[in-house]
């Protein structure tokens, strides 16, 4: 026993041994005693997703983003793909003004200091890999809070996404509908 050890180093043994547990690692996986990524993802599903645009400088006669438009998406500084842009809600800034009237105690009106700035929401659509821990697009699980950029021929917008939802086809079609007509 001493003279076969003696015929092997230290290195030897260390690549025997990794060997082997590569081995194990392997065959336990085989056997499903070991999930990998593609056994955790449970669907593949259309999902749309809210970017809020916080304080957007348009000095144009209208805002950029539009409805039925594809935007090219960058998720945490990585570009993704274009998408599908399936509503644009925008609204210059606003500001309250005090009124004498019982019911109601102030107003809305546009804020004159600040009248080419815009806050907006853009809606949007893809397809995601669902798991366990949510909605994945473009190996990114897609959250409330996390910072794109969406980019078309005349803007590049940085915002946050401010709600996610997984649809089905028919609730994303209905969506581009609803714009068309309204």
């Amino acid at each position: 026993m001493k003279n076969l050890l003696g015929k092997f180093n230290i290195v030897d043994i260390i690549i025997v041994l990794g060997v082997v547990a590569a081995l194990l690692v392997g065959f336990a996986t085989t056997k499903h005693f070991r999930q990998t990524a593609d056994k955790q993802i449970e669907a593949t599903s259309p999902i749309t997703f809210q970017v809020f645009l916080r304080g957007v400088s348009v000095t144009g006669e209208e805002f950029p983003i539009k409805a039925n438009d594809k935007t090219f998406i960058t998720i945490r500084n990585v570009p993704y793909t274009e998408l599908s842009v399936l509503k644009v809600t925008s609204q210059a800034r606003q500001t309250a003004i005090a009124t004498s009237k019982v019911k109601e105690q102030y107003i809305l009106i546009k804020d004159p200091a600040q009248s080419a700035i815009y806050d907006a929401i853009v809606t949007i659509t893809d397809t995601a890999k669902i798991t366990k821990d949510g909605a994945v697009v473009g190996g990114n699980k897609i959250k409330i809070g996390l910072p794109v950029t969406l980019e078309g021929t005349n803007y590049r917008l940085n915002g946050t996404i401010s709600d996610v939802r997984v649809t089905s086809q028919s609730e994303v079609e209905d969506a581009g509908i609803d714009n068309l007509v309204g």
